[in-house]
């Protein structure tokens, strides 16, 4: 993949800690993995690890390097294959590839439990009976030390037969649990005893149901990079009080490497909710209609809102990877949008107000002329199209003003503007309907005026238009942002739910060429914005189309900054 987010010479702590590794000769190659719980689909803070996991690969590609997608299905109460398959696809989506490299926790689940025995038989792990409850009672904080379990002493041969019979089903869910002897005492909470396995009779996605026993991510996640043959065990930061816990397993169980695991921040936009949690009630309280929603800051909700992949691996790149947590604004992902389909999107007209526009002097309902529209003016390969253009055409409302300011500069009575790529015309006449609204504008046209001025004349302003006689008709959804503050997260995010973050356009009209288009497909719909065909409700006789952005950043203007 060649973009900005691979280009030769970008550098950063982790990147230099590989480049160091390889120069060293500590490693032959790098290995990477990008590790997902499938209990959700990913969403925008996870395309910075995509980009930094298998970007490394990438670009160490010479050395052999690679980057492994493993699924952390230790959990599965809240694990689908849905979301295995959700995962696979915004991967695909944002450019990377696995290759031969897809593997499971539950893979490892045979290795892990023997690695547990092997504690047990060490004397480094143990059964206890206390429940939930209790053990957080007996964990201390991080002012006071913990207790030991009164469970603690049991001797090897007594938890192996208890852990044995757990693994047997003898044992209700959360009536026992498998816990590291490590110490109690110690200023890392997460070194207190931390929980090994857990008993949970629930079927598993890939499993079945030969398992009632479950490792805890920590138990987990170490295990596999060394399972795997991972060098550099990238995670976020709130992985860094879990790392010498990581490094206690790898130290105590009988592993054929040594991972690194090294910590970076993650990505937080302003605006948005990254919160697997609250993005789950977001779905499940009918705020949005599926992760899909565009309204949603999943990977699956930009995709189909209109997002290109190449955007978001260039706000990857443009944050960077560092050890310090931040707030992105929200507006620089808009921007890397907007850029990235300035070059790409081809240009469209669309009428989402519309109001007919009469040419009272046309040569006849029958005569039909060819207007030649540029597709995009950012790509000189990209062509002109045909617009046909008959007496009759639908315009956007707000470019009509009976009684306008100075300077307005688009359609009053008895002024002259550009029907884009077409003729200039002049209003003669307003005709309202019943309830006093504009129903109709009739205008005269200038046949000498195509693709030039009138000599003599001032003509400045040249609105959008779609023929009236081969329009289509379409559904229009107007996406904005979803919060109505920068960290929706800080309070209850429902009380900053934006109702605005939605608007459902009927009876919008649309230039012949967008008939037809397949889900996903990009346009410019000029002078009002980036547009994508909706992936799942567009039809071909009901066309739907989403607002990806706006042509500029209004948000700011309307919060006043």
């Amino acid at each position: 993949m060649e973009d900005q987010e691979n280009a030769p010479g970008r550098t950063d702590f982790i990147r230099e800690i590989v480049a160091g590794d390889l120069a060293s000769g500590k490693h032959a190659t790098s290995v990477t993995r990008f590790p997902p719980e499938p209990n959700g689909y990913l969403h925008i803070g996870h395309a910075k690890s995509i980009c930094l996991n298998f970007g490394l690969a990438e670009e160490n590609g010479a050395t052999g390097a690679r980057c492994h997608l493993r699924f952390d299905d230790t959990n599965p109460a809240k694990e689908e294959s849905e979301f295995v398959d959700a995962i696979k696809e915004d991967i695909r989506w944002l450019g990377f590839d696995w290759g031969e490299h897809l593997h499971f926790a539950s893979d490892y689940f045979e290795q892990l439990y023997g690695w547990a025995v092997h504690l047990i038989r060490e004397g480094k792990a143990y059964v206890d009976d206390l429940g939930a409850e209790e053990m957080r009672q007996y964990r201390g904080s991080l002012t006071e030390p913990g207790r030991d379990s009164p469970f603690r002493d049991r001797d090897v041969d007594e938890n192996l037969d208890l852990f044995e019979r757990m693994r047997a089903g003898e044992f209700a869910d959360g009536e026992k649990v498998l816990r590291a002897k490590i110490d109690m005492a110690h200023p890392n909470l997460n070194l207190r005893d931390p929980v090994l396995y857990r008993i949970l009779h629930q079927g598993h996605h890939r499993t079945g149901d030969r398992w009632c026993i479950y490792p805890s991510y920590d138990f987990t996640h170490g295990q596999s990079d060394a399972i795997e043959g991972i060098t550099h065990s990238l995670c976020t930061l709130e992985f860094e009080h879990h790392r010498p816990l990581y490094e206690w397993f790898v130290d105590n169980l009988p592993v054929p490497a040594r991972p690194r695991q090294i910590e970076f921040a993650k990505l937080q936009l302003s605006y948005t909710l990254l919160s697997k949690r609250r993005l789950v009630q977001m779905v499940e309280e009918g705020y949005v209609d599926g992760w899909d929603d565009p309204r949603m800051a999943t990977l699956s909700g930009f995709r189909r809102r209109g997002y290109p992949p190449a955007a978001i691996r260039e706000l990857c790149r443009s944050v960077g990877v560092t050890k310090f947590n931040s707030l992105t604004d929200i507006a620089l992902l808009e921007h890397a949008v907007r850029e990235e389909l300035n070059r790409s999107a081809p240009r469209r007209m669309a009428v989402l107000d519309p109001v007919k526009l009469v040419i009272t002097n046309w040569p006849g309902a029958g005569h039909v002329e060819a207007m030649r529209a540029v597709n995009n003016p950012e790509d000189p390969d990209a062509g002109k199209r045909e617009v046909p253009l008959a007496g009759e055409v639908y315009i956007e409302r707000g470019d009509f003003m009976e009684d306008p300011p100075k300077k307005y500069y688009r359609l009053s009575p008895g002024a002259e503007v550009r029907l884009r790529y077409s003729y200039c015309v002049r209003c003669d006449e307003v005709v309202r309907d019943g309830e006093g609204e504009v129903a109709e504008l009739r205008c005269t046209y200038d046949p000498e005026t195509l693709g030039k001025n009138p000599e003599g004349r001032k003509v400045r302003g040249a609105i959008h238009w779609v023929p009236a006689h081969a329009a289509l008709e379409a559904e229009v959804r107007l996406y904005d942002r979803s919060f109505t503050v920068e960290e929706p997260a800080a309070g209850d995010w429902r009380e900053t739910w934006n109702p605005d973050a939605l608007q459902v356009l009927g009876g919008c009209k649309l230039e012949p060429a967008l008939g037809g288009e397949p889900a996903g497909a990009r346009f410019q719909f000029e002078r009002n914005g980036y547009f994508c065909v909706d992936s799942r409700d567009s039809t071909p006789d009901r066309p739907v189309f989403n607002r990806t952005v706006a042509l500029r950043d209004s948000w700011s203007k309307k919060q006043g900054r």
